[in-house]
C-alpha cells in the first residue's frame, strides 16, 4: 500500500517545514516539499497539520491479564494510537503478575493478539509483587523493557539492594515505585491545605521522597540503572538533580496531572484520585522546573483506568488511578508550549525521543528508509475534553470538560494506520 500525506509540518533542520511524506509498504519512502507522486492507495491533506514522531509511554496499566474489566490490551492501545502513541510499556500488576517467564507468556500472547500498537511489557521486581522474594532476572531480561513492583514500594532496604545487583549483572533496568508504606498513615491526598480543610487524611511528601533517597543510596553503592516513576514532589526533584549532577545512573518521569494541576484543583470527584496524589503548587512548580532544566526526562501517563463503580466513590473511597493516554498532548501543548512554559520541540523531546532512547525502545525519527511510526495533530483545533467519547473503557480524568488544543487526526504505527479521525 501506499500513502501519501501532503502539505504537512514536519521538524527539519531545527524548525517545522511544510513538507510531504510518502510511505510505500509501510517505509518512508520520500520527504520532499512537493511530492507530486500519482500512483497511492490512501491520500491525506494534512492541511499544515504537525507531523510527530510516534509517541512513547514507559508508564502505562493496560490491565490484562485479570482485569479486563478495566481496560484491555485491545482498547487501551486503541486509546494510545488515538493520543499519538505508537510504543507503550505495560506495568507488571496484572493478574497473574508477570514474573516469570511461564507468567509472562501469557501476557505475551495477549499481547500479540490484540496490540495495535507496540507494547513492551515490564516484569516484577518481587513474586507477585509482594515485596518478599525476588524475581528471576536472568530468565527475564531481554524479554522485558524493565523490572518494577509499580503500584507499591519495594519496603526491604536490602531486598532492593540485591535486586539492584542482579539487575546490574543484566545490564537492565530497575523502575521504582518510591514509597514508604510506614508514612502513609492511612493517607489517600497530599497532606495539604485541602486535606486540612476538608478533614481528609494526607499523604506526605516524605513518603515518596524519602524512599528515593534510600534508593539512591542503593545505586551509589550498586551502579545500577534506575528510573524513577511518577515524581511527584520538590524534594524528589532536587534529589534527583544532585543524582545527576553526581553522574549517577538515574532518569525519572512525571505525568501531565502533576504539571497542569494541584492540590488547590482538588474536587470530592474520584476521578481526582491518584499515587502519588496531586500535590501543593510549590511542587508543581518545582517539577516544571525539572522539565526546563534537564532533571526531568519523560512525561508519562501513568495510565491507570477503572470501572466507573469503583471511581464513583469520592475521594476518600475511591480506587487510586486516572486515565491519560488520549489528553496527554492537547493539555500539556494548551498547558505548557501555548503559554510558553516550555517550547513544542521540548515536549516531543519529553514524549518522544527520551523515552525511546532511555529505555532502547526504537524509532522515534522520521527520516527515509525508516518504518512509518508517526502522528498527525491539528493544533489549531480547539476543544472540550469528553471522557465519554474515550476509546479507553476508563473514564476517570481531572481534565474532564477541559478546553484544549490539538486534536489527533492520523496514527501510523509500524507502518500501519492505527488510527484515523
Amino acid at each position: 500500500m501506499t500513502v501519501l500525506l501532503k502539505g504537512g509540518q514536519l521538524l527539519l533542520d531545527g524548525g517545522y517545514s511544510r513538507c510531504d511524506i510518502l510511505i510505500r509498504e509501510g517505509v518512508v519512502a520520500g520527504i520532499s516539499p512537493d511530492i507530486s507522486e500519482t500512483a497511492f492507495d490512501l491520500h491525506f491533506n494534512l492541511n499544515n497539520c504537525f507531523v510527530f514522531p510516534g509517541f512513547a509511554d514507559v508508564h502505562v496499566h493496560l490491565r490484562e491479564p485479570g482485569f479486563s474489566y478495566k481496560e484491555t490490551i485491545e482498547t487501551g492501545t486503541l486509546a494510545a494510537a488515538r493520543g499519538g502513541y505508537t510504543a507503550v510499556c505495560a506495568m507488571p500488576n496484572t493478574k497473574p503478575v508477570p514474573d516469570s517467564v511461564e507468567t509472562l507468556a501469557v501476557m505475551r500472547e495477549l499481547i500479540e493478539r490484540s496490540a495495535r500498537v507496540k507494547v513492551f511489557p515490564y516484569a516484577s521486581i518481587t513474586k507477585g509483587e509482594k515485596g518478599r522474594e525476588l524475581v528471576d532476572f536472568n530468565s527475564l531480561i531481554g524479554s522485558v523493557v524493565a523490572f518494577s513492583d509499580d503500584g507499591r514500594g519495594v519496603q526491604s532496604e536490602e531486598l532492593m539492594r540485591l535486586a539492584m545487583l542482579e539487575v546490574k549483572k543484566q545490564r537492565g533496568i530497575i523502575a521504582a515505585h518510591c514509597e514508604d508504606e510506614k508514612l502513609l498513615n492511612g493517607g489517600y491526598i497530599h497532606d495539604g491545605e485541602y486535606a486540612k480543610r476538608h478533614g481528609h487524611r494526607g499523604i506526605s511528601s516524605e513518603s515518596e521522597w524519602g524512599q528515593l533517597k534510600r534508593d539512591l543510596k542503593l545505586v551509589r553503592e550498586t551502579g545500577c540503572r534506575y528510573h524513577v516513576c511518577h515524581v511527584s514532589t520538590k524534594e524528589s526533584v532536587e534529589l534527583i538533580r544532585k543524582a545527576k549532577a553526581e553522574g549517577l545512573p538515574v532518569s525519572c518521569e512525571t505525568a501531565p496531572h502533576y504539571l497542569v494541576l494541584c492540590d488547590d484543583d482538588l474536587k470530592e470527584d474520584g476521578a481526582f484520585k491518584m499515587n502519588p496524589p496531586l500535590r501543593s503548587k510549590e511542587d508543581r512548580a518545582a517539577l516544571i522546573e525539572g522539565l526546563r532544566d534537564g532533571t526531568i526526562d519523560i512525561i508519562a501517563t501513568d495510565h491507570a483506568p477503572h470501572s466507573m463503580e469503583e471511581k464513583g466513590r469520592g475521594l476518600k473511597e475511591s480506587l487510586m488511578g486516572v486515565v491519560g493516554l488520549e489528553t496527554a498532548f492537547p493539555v500539556l501543548y494548551t498547558r505548557l508550549v501555548k503559554t510558553g512554559v516550555i517550547t513544542l520541540q521540548r515536549l516531543i523531546e519529553l514524549m518522544c525521543a527520551a523515552p525511546r532512547r532511555l529505555f532502547k525502545l526504537g524509532g522515534g525519527e522520521i527520516i527515509k528508509g525508516s518504518v512509518a511510526d508517526l502522528t498527525v495533530f491539528d493544533l489549531s483545533k480547539s476543544y472540550k475534553i469528553d471522557p465519554g467519547a474515550f476509546l479507553s473503557k476508563g473514564r476517570a480524568t481531572p481534565f474532564a470538560g477541559m478546553e484544549v488544543c490539538g486534536e489527533c487526526v492520523l496514527t501510523i504505527a509500524g507502518g500501519k494506520i492505527v488510527w484515523r479521525k
